[in-house]
């Protein structure tokens, strides 16, 4: 991944980061990086910040580096907060760009080459891609005709506001990204990342979406059931009621009330379509998670979730 000898070269300086937790899936999205096409002239490091108690990773990365001859950084940095982890990729990129990929994800082989051509052409200093869920062949249908686990960015009333750290390149030249943190506060809840970039945005960190920087996310058994995804939408709800209200700004009384208004007429109408035909398990399953969603948003406006979700089993983020 070194720049061959040309005075034409445009050589940037790129750390990828991948916060782990006790996922034999890191060894896969590694072997993703490495064949990574089109990035020859650019220098890549890749920064593995370990958030287990015990740091147990090094020999293995050390030994998969050489046989890949990649540059691998590994980072103990402990807790069970995803929050730790992030903070040590910013701590330890000393490039131009920093992209964040999950450890259970794999990167589509030209990934890196857009993601970053996608910040050149732009200037933004975010570019989030998708993150496109892989599903087994017995996966219910309901959740594969909903796609669920899929993560498409998109902009909200036509702004891009906010997005997840699955799939996301931060300009580090641009001083309101790299001043940045993300709060240790939603470390152990989740909800990191939508907080970090609403701040952003709210920097006037410009932001874009490039639906071509794609990755790929093999869905774990247990994530398969109406009831976990139905606490996760009503868990991302409640984060983003709470950062809409408070990341990088202190809404009043009215602002809250407002947003409560909205989400509740929208969980309303949800609930009410879940129960109109055309009956059939996709449309009321996806109405019922979309009434979830909005649930959610109305218990956040006034308060933070509180309860652990990062860590608390392995590999659950």
């Amino acid at each position: 991944m070194n720049c061959e000898s040309d005075v034409s070269c445009e050589r940037r300086k790129i750390t990828v980061g991948i916060c782990t937790f006790r996922r034999p899936s890191l060894f896969l999205t590694l072997e993703s990086i490495a064949g990574q096409t089109g990035i020859q002239k650019h220098l890549v490091k890749i920064v593995v910040s370990d958030n287990d108690e015990v740091a147990t990773l090094g020999d293995e990365l050390d030994a998969f580096a050489r046989g890949r001859k990649l540059d691998i950084e590994y980072i103990h940095a402990p807790d069970r907060n995803i929050s730790i982890a992030r903070n040590a990729c910013l701590d330890h990129a000393d490039g131009d760009f920093l992209v964040f990929i999950d450890d259970d994800e794999i990167a589509e082989p030209n990934w890196l080459r857009t993601i970053i051509d996608a910040a050149k052409d732009t200037g933004a200093g975010v570019v989030f891609g998708p993150a496109h869920a892989v599903y087994a062949d017995d996966a219910p249908g309901w959740i594969v005709e909903n796609d669920f686990h899929s993560n498409i960015p998109a902009p909200t009333r036509g702004v891009i506001e906010t997005g997840f750290s699955s799939n996301v390149l931060l300009d580090l030249r641009n001083p309101s990204v790299r001043g940045l943190r993300f709060s240790l506060e939603y470390g152990k809840t989740g909800g990191e990342d939508i907080d970090f970039f609403f701040r952003a945005h709210r920097r006037n960190v410009p932001m874009h979406i490039c639906m071509e920087a794609s990755v790929r996310e093999p869905v774990e058994e247990k994530r398969m059931s109406g009831g976990w995804v139905l606490r996760r939408r009503y868990r991302t709800g409640q984060i983003y009621g709470h950062c809409a209200m408070t990341s990088g700004t202190r809404a009043g009384l009215g602002p809250r009330l407002s947003l409560m208004a909205r989400s509740l007429a929208k969980g309303l109408y949800c609930g009410v379509q879940a129960i109109l035909p055309p009956w059939g398990l996709s449309r009321t399953v996806f109405w019922i998670m979309r009434a979830g969603f909005h649930a959610g948003v109305v218990t956040g406006v006034f308060s933070r979730p509180k309860s652990a979700f990062y860590g608390v089993e392995t590999a659950t983020h």
